[in-house]
C-alpha cells in the first residue's frame, strides 16, 4: 500500500503512524520522519508550492521505487503546502517492513528524495524581505549515495 498526499490542512502524526500499521502484523518495524519549519530567528514564514498531479506522481514513483529497493509493506508520504510558520510540521513519511533495517533505509531514501528531486518549490519570508529557497550541496551529496538517475 502507498498512500500520498498533499495538503494545506495539518496532519496528526500519531494517527498516521497508526493508520499505516493497523491490522498488518506481518510489519515488525516502522520507520517514520517528520520535518519542521526550521527557522533560528531569520525565518518569519514559508510558502510551499507544487504542481497538482504531477507532484503526487512524482512521490509515487519514488515510493514505488523504494518499494523496489527494500521488501518495505506500506509507505504514507503526506506533505504540506501553503503557508507555514515556525516550527509547524512540513512533511511525514512512514514506511512498514518485516524488518526495522528496510523500513530505516526506505524512509531515509525517500527523505533523501523530497529533499532533493519533489518537485516542491520553497519561499521563505525574512524581515529582509523574501527569498527562494535553492538546493543545498548537503542534501544533493545525501541523495547521491542512493543514485536517482541511474
Amino acid at each position: 500500500m502507498i498512500e500520498i498526499r498533499v495538503q494545506e490542512a495539518d496532519f496528526d502524526m500519531s494517527a498516521e503512524m497508526l493508520a499505516l500499521s493497523r491490522d498488518d502484523f506481518a510489519a515488525g518495524a516502522l520507520a517514520s520522519f517528520v520535518g519542521l519549519v526550521r527557522s533560528e530567528g531569520e525565518v518569519l514564514a514559508m510558502t510551499l508550492e507544487h504542481y497538482p498531479g504531477m507532484t503526487e506522481k512524482a512521490l509515487a514513483e519514488i515510493a514505488e521505487e523504494a518499494k523496489r529497493r527494500w521488501p518495505i509493506r506500506r509507505v504514507c508520504i503526506v506533505h504540506r503546502i501553503g503557508r507555514l510558520l515556525p516550527g509547524e510540521r512540513i512533511v511525514f513519511v512512514g514506511v512498514t517492513a518485516g524488518h526495522r533495517h528496510d523500513a530505516f533505509a526506505a524512509c531515509e531514501f525517500l527523505m533523501d528524495y523530497l529533499k532533493t528531486r519533489a518537485p516542491f518549490w520553497k519561499k521563505e519570508y525574512t524581515r529582509a524581505g523574501e527569498r527562494w529557497v535553492e538546493a543545498r550541496l548537503s542534501d544533493d551529496e545525501a541523495a547521491s549515495r542512493w543514485r536517482l538517475d541511474g
